[in-house]
């Protein structure tokens, strides 16, 4: 039982093993400077990311509240991966920040709680893990004490998030009131289908719904993304709304999968919504951060349009996107930290004439703006071709052409920032960037996924097999 305990929370133990190393490393005062401390935490996040691919066991924990298989290591894998890419990433931000050890206390606390979410097996462990994962994002998006638009998007994201959780936890306890269980094998069963099961998935989704940004609970989101570090920022785009759509169809696929009719209005309405609305608001933004939180506000659209089918071909497509979108996303997020980390400037007309004395940076954020908007030959074309197919599986036609019109209409605003990179003049352009070899590393990473992963034809079939297992 001791060695099982163990080996089923390998994931979690690697992170507060991590958090207490770095701690220790801290007090002890051996290491002062802040870049080889930052060495350390790499490295320590890289043999954490190696070790998600072994020792993978299936098995439950505390009474079945806590269980792991095949794909839930995979996803806690794939978070570890964007964990990892956008630490190297803030190297340049943090080596000569006075408060880089109390980022990764932070970070990496979220980060377990978000593993206790996609390992429950019990809304009630659900919602610990939520919990332990939303606080200390607050201090995240805060981190840069000295900047009152941060402590702003700081007040924003606790209080909405607050709101949030506070209906969500309203709406488990009234699922539990009529059926009498908060374990995700038992409540299939004891779901009718009642008005009050309806308003309490109501309640749930809308918990949901903020946490991904997706129309009408995305209000939160620009004014969060544009206040944060942009190292935050890419950590709430990638990692917690991949978190979070992970759990999502666990709830969805496990807690009401005999109960379509309960959702799928409502996943319709809310797929139109956050499509068409964060396509239209991406398109007037010139602040980068807040074009790519709109950006992101729209993935949730095709993300949600897979999940729609309910079947295992849309979970695997979901999961596949989430691969896609962790490369395709940091890829831009790693040119805009350099950037903001070097000159300050996060504006999308400070990047006209980039590529005239950055050609490799202005390439690296061109292919991963082509990603995002699914220009083929990159893997975001691919991973939307998978979610619009899955979607296409119930045969609502009307919803596949809303969502392929869409993609035609982001490629405007994309191209509109690749334009300003290699087309536009500007009398002063930014300077001749030089990132740091960990920022290098992570670029080369984002790209080689951007293009490869793609082409990894086997990448799906591998998944819908752990998803079917």
């Amino acid at each position: 039982m001791g060695s099982e305990f163990f080996i089923l929370m390998k994931s979690e133990w690697s992170l507060i093993f991590i958090i207490f190393a770095l701690l220790f490393l801290k007090v002890w005062e051996g290491i002062k400077e802040n870049t080889t401390m930052l060495h350390i935490a790499n490295v320590l996040l890289l043999l954490n990311f190696l070790l998600g691919f072994v020792c993978n066991s299936t098995g439950e924990l505390f009474n079945g509240m806590f269980h792991t298989n095949g794909i839930i290591a995979l996803e806690k894998n794939i978070l570890n991966l964007g964990m990892l890419i956008i630490s190297l990433q803030a190297f340049d931000w943090l080596k000569n920040h006075k408060h880089m050890l109390e980022f990764y206390v932070l970070v990496l606390s979220t980060l377990l709680g978000m593993f206790y979410m996609i390992s429950s097996n019990n809304l009630l462990m659900f919602y610990l893990g939520l919990e332990l994962s939303t606080i200390p994002l607050a201090a995240l998006v805060n981190f840069d004490l000295e900047k009152l638009k941060s402590s702003e998007a700081a007040m924003k994201m606790i209080l909405s998030s607050a709101f949030a959780s506070a209906i969500m936890l309203f709406g488990i306890s009234m699922l539990y009131g009529t059926t009498g269980t908060l374990n995700f094998m038992e409540l299939p069963a004891l779901i009718d289908g009642s008005e009050l099961q309806l308003l309490a998935f109501i309640f749930i989704f809308t918990g949901f719904a903020f946490k991904l940004s997706a129309v009408p609970f995305h209000l939160w989101t620009a004014d969060v993304y544009e206040g944060a570090p942009v190292s935050v920022t890419a950590y709430l785009s990638v990692i917690s709304k991949g978190a979070m759509v992970f759990v999502f169809i666990t709830v969805l696929h496990t807690v009401f999968r005999y109960h379509e009719a309960m959702w799928y209005n409502m996943l319709f309405l809310t797929i139109t919504l956050t499509i068409v609305v964060g396509n239209l608001f991406a398109i007037r933004q010139d602040n980068i951060k807040r074009f790519l939180a709109f950006s992101s506000i729209t993935q949730v659209g095709y993300i949600l349009l897979g999940l729609s089918s309910g079947t295992d071909l849309g979970a695997s497509s979901a999961v596949y996107f989430m691969i896609v979108y962790v490369f395709s996303n940091l890829g831009a997020f790693g040119v805009i930290a350099l950037v903001s980390a070097h000159t300050g400037k996060e504006n999308i007309s400070d990047y006209k004439g980039f590529y005239a004395n950055n050609p490799l940076l202005g390439w690296v954020l061109a292919l991963s703006l082509f990603s995002l908007a699914g220009i083929p030959p990159t893997a975001g074309f691919f991973g939307k071709m998978f979610l619009v197919s899955s979607g296409a599986v119930k045969g609502n036609y009307i919803l596949v052409i809303i969502a392929s019109l869409n993609m035609v209409v982001s490629l405007y605003y994309y191209l509109r920032v690749v334009k300003a990179i290699f087309i536009e003049k500007n009398e002063t352009p930014i300077e001749k960037l030089k990132g740091s070899t960990p920022l290098n590393i992570s670029l080369v990473i984002c790209m080689a996924g951007v293009i490869v992963t793609g082409f990894a034809s086997g990448l799906l079939e591998h998944i819908i097999a752990l998803i079917k297992n």
